[in-house]
């Protein structure tokens, strides 16, 4: 009598991790996110670990994640993992509100973001469909 499990959310291959409310502008997040795109894993947490950018730690902990995530949920081979999907989006918006000349107000924003990250496994035959360069 128990609830059916749900579907898995990424491919066989593939593994996942998301964090939902990282403090910063989506846009600053997404410039991080695009420096690991389509990179090996362990390429990616090594440019993740020396990036002078503010968000580096955060996106490089949710990378971690998604690697242990394919190690011991799904059997997957770390050496083997590329970072398939890195994806930015908007979360909640914190209105703050600070005093101005004449009795007005204006509005502080401070947006959060969300990343989710795929890693996925390359076999043998995603290795052969590659050119030379392209393996290197």
């Amino acid at each position: 009598m128990s609830k059916s499990s749900s579907p898995r959310r990424v491919g066989d291959k593939e593994a996942l991790a998301v964090a939902t409310t990282l403090r910063g502008s989506p846009y600053k997040l997404n410039l991080v996110a695009g420096l690991i795109r389509g990179r090996k894993a362990s390429e990616a947490l090594n440019i993740l670990q020396f990036s002078t950018k503010g968000f580096a730690p955060d996106v490089r902990k949710v990378l971690a994640s998604a690697i242990a995530n394919a190690e011991n949920n799904h059997n997957l081979d770390v050496d083997a993992l590329v970072v398939k999907e890195a994806s930015v989006g908007k979360a909640i918006v914190m209105k703050r509100f600070t005093p101005r000349a004449r009795g007005r107000a204006s509005a502080i924003v401070k947006p959060f973001s969300r990343i989710r990250i795929v890693v996925r496994e390359l076999g043998e035959a995603d290795y052969a469909s590659k050119t030379p360069s392209e393996q290197a």
